[in-house]
């Protein structure tokens, strides 16, 4: 059956010292394959190369605990799967789920063991991280936790929590292993449902939007706020600087600074995506993980790089704070 993304919460806070030099470890150092050629099985081996062509993954693991306790949430995780790294009430790192296999002997050999004599053998190798900077209570409050909860133990999120997350930081998908379809079930599914096939987004009216474009285009032609080029308004939008599911009332009425207009040729998706933003002063800053796409990075570098745009403002800073603690792809914190 097809898989939707889930979101599964690691708690690894970074100033408890063991927690660091794991990270330091097997996160800012990425573990080459290779050199555990030894402890790998050839099947585990091999689906790791195929994953990460240049022999060495990012990696991380789960102990089972007492009487077992996480097996059972590690179960409901599965590749493409996106896992947030959370310590000292904040959301530090994240990326995709790759590849989920168990091996006590590696583990044991790249973490050593717990207090209680267990070992991270429940394995997973990451793809597409990239750092974050979220207070945990920006998180409690958006999905409507309780002010005291804290992430205590591994867990995976509901499917509508994680839509919320995703629509929050604009997780994009990375390399993950498939799961091989069972097409006889797929069918009978498909079969047996006698509903809407398609899932239908239900998306709030955008009342404003043509209040929007109509303050932002003054005429037939306009210039997009990122690259500068004048084009005819049918390619050009009023997207928002800050997201738009997560302003607020007033946010979304304050017409003069809330939005820029910005090129469907391109300019949009990019800093939708956050691989462009827009720093103090209108300088925009380009992601260092776009070089992960190499045609994202060449029109960014042709028609972006080292620009400074005149949307800037002290009024649309905030919402360009915004877009850069949530949006922009920054690296992994080393």
């Amino acid at each position: 059956m097809i898989h939707v993304m889930r979101i599964v919460m690691q708690p690894a806070r970074r100033s408890e010292k063991d927690v660091d030099q794991h990270y330091q470890d097997t996160i800012v150092n990425p573990v080459v394959f290779d050199d555990h050629a030894d402890v790998l099985d050839a099947a585990t081996i091999d689906q790791l190369k195929q994953l990460f062509p240049d022999g060495q993954a990012q990696m991380w693991g789960v102990v089972p605990g007492k009487k077992n306790v996480n097996v059972s949430r590690i179960k409901k995780m599965h590749p493409g799967d996106w896992v947030f790294f959370s310590g000292d009430k904040r959301i530090y790192f994240g990326g995709t789920i790759a590849l989920m296999w168990r091996n006590k002997e590696l583990a044991t050999r790249l973490w050593g063991t717990d207090h209680a004599g267990s070992t991270w053998e429940y394995m997973y190798a990451l793809s597409g991280t990239r750092g974050f900077d979220i207070p945990i209570q920006e998180i409690r409050t958006l999905l409507g936790w309780n002010p005291n909860r804290n992430i205590m133990g591994i867990s995976v999120l509901t499917e509508d929590e994680s839509d919320t997350l995703q629509t929050l930081l604009t997780l994009d998908a990375a390399t993950a292993a498939l799961e091989p379809v069972d097409t006889a079930q797929e069918e009978a599914a498909v079969a047996a449902f006698d509903g809407e096939l398609e899932r239908m987004a239900q998306r709030a009216q955008r009342g404003e939007q043509a209040s929007l474009k109509r303050r932002l285009l003054q005429g037939a032609t306009g210039q997009c706020a990122l690259c500068g080029r004048t084009l005819p308004g049918t390619f050009l939008i009023a997207a928002h600087i800050k997201k738009r599911a997560m302003c607020t009332d007033d946010e979304k009425r304050d017409l003069a600074n809330i939005a820029m207009l910005a090129c469907t040729l391109g300019c949009d998706a990019v800093y939708e995506h956050g691989y462009v933003t827009v720093t103090p002063g209108g300088a925009i800053a380009v992601s260092p993980l776009v070089t992960e796409i190499p045609e994202v990075a060449a029109y960014i570098q042709e028609r972006l790089a080292s620009r400074t745009i005149s949307w800037w403002t002290p009024s649309r800073e905030p919402y360009y704070l915004w877009h850069r603690a949530h949006t922009f792809k920054e690296v992994p914190p080393a």
